[in-house]
């Protein structure tokens, strides 16, 4: 099975996987988020349904602000016979509940989730949204991580990792949480010596907050946020863990950067945190205790390595490419018309 994802209306150009994941690159955009369930298909992400490809009978159509676009399409990929699921573009809980607060937002997407022959929650989270809006088959997947390729596996020795990371870069965006990231890491890193590497996408302004914070300059990087995504892994790699208390609940991005750069990430709500560090993750923990949790692997850091195996075996059975797209396959032929 060959599946096409397909965003009505959306920017990004066509983009085909006839080699999976592929090998990291600058020059395209990674096989990541909802990328990635055409990737591990050897599918095609498409923006317009005349772009699918005659042999790709199965579509992902992602929704969200697109509403009108996505409602239209059904009528296309129904003459040509396909099946089609839904699922969120950007499935942020606290967004979706803003998208669909207008009742005539609402009664859209409940004609989209009627017509649809099933969806795909991508969070657990969104099992509902899809389910009380009148979709038949509803299941939860989290969109996979090429950590069965070895061409993905960024790891380095762990002799030469230094320090924590902080996962999150952005201090407009309240539910990263970006500023309580910072000030929760202050004391750890000062108790225990600890360097810290951060991603700043604010430019000024944000350097300008850092320099607030009170960390010692020694050990403190802060690095420019624009950079390609296989040297942002390798930066990741070179950290002893990623520490974050991000609460948007989504796909779990860094988690899953940290799955690539093999090396363990504690705090966060996001899926993938949820299925590969549940005993990291920050679903039913306080920051206090994340606090301990990162204080305990840097204190031992050869314990990261039992708690990656335990991480990279869950993401085996359920985040990797082989696994979802065998999830991807069975689902469909449950749905199929």
């Amino acid at each position: 099975m060959k599946l096409a994802v397909l965003t009505p209306g959306g920017r990004d150009p066509k983009q085909d996987f006839p080699d999976g994941a592929g090998a990291p690159t600058d020059s395209a955009h990674p096989p990541l988020g909802n990328r990635a369930f055409a990737a591990c298909t050897s599918g095609s992400y498409v923006r317009k349904d005349q772009e699918i490809p005659a042999d790709h009978k199965q579509v992902l159509m992602l929704v969200g602000d697109n509403l009108k676009a996505c409602r239209q399409v059904f009528v296309e990929l129904r003459s040509l016979g396909k099946t089609i699921a839904i699922a969120w573009k950007d499935p942020i809980p606290s967004q979706i509940a803003e998208l669909l607060s207008k009742p005539a937002r609402f009664k859209l997407f409940q004609e989209i989730c009627q017509r649809a022959d099933g969806a795909i929650a991508t969070t657990p989270d969104l099992v509902t949204f899809f389910t009380a809006a009148g979709v038949r088959h509803t299941e939860f997947i989290p969109a996979p991580w090429p950590i069965d390729d070895a061409r993905w596996d960024l790891s380095v020795p762990i002799e030469e990792r230094r320090g924590i990371f902080v996962g999150t870069r952005e201090f407009r965006a309240p539910a990263r949480q970006h500023l309580a990231t910072l000030l929760s890491l202050r004391q750890l890193a000062s108790s225990m010596y600890e360097s810290v590497t951060l991603l700043n996408a604010d430019s000024g302004r944000g350097r300008g907050l850092i320099e607030r914070l009170g960390y010692d300059p020694q050990l403190l990087q802060v690095v420019d946020a624009r950079m390609t995504y296989p040297r942002y892994l390798s930066l990741l790699a070179k950290h002893k863990l990623v520490w974050q208390l991000d609460a948007t609940g989504g796909l779990g991005q860094v988690a899953g950067d940290a799955l690539l750069a093999r090396i363990p990430c504690i705090g966060g709500l996001g899926a993938t945190e949820r299925v590969a560090y549940p005993d990291l993750c920050g679903h039913g923990r306080d920051s206090e205790q994340l606090f301990d949790l990162a204080a305990r692997l840097l204190e031992h850091p050869h314990d990261c390595e039992a708690v990656m195996e335990r991480a990279l075996g869950n993401a085996r059975e359920k985040l990797s490419f082989s696994a979802a797209a065998q999830r991807l396959e069975s689902f469909f032929k449950r749905i199929s018309r």
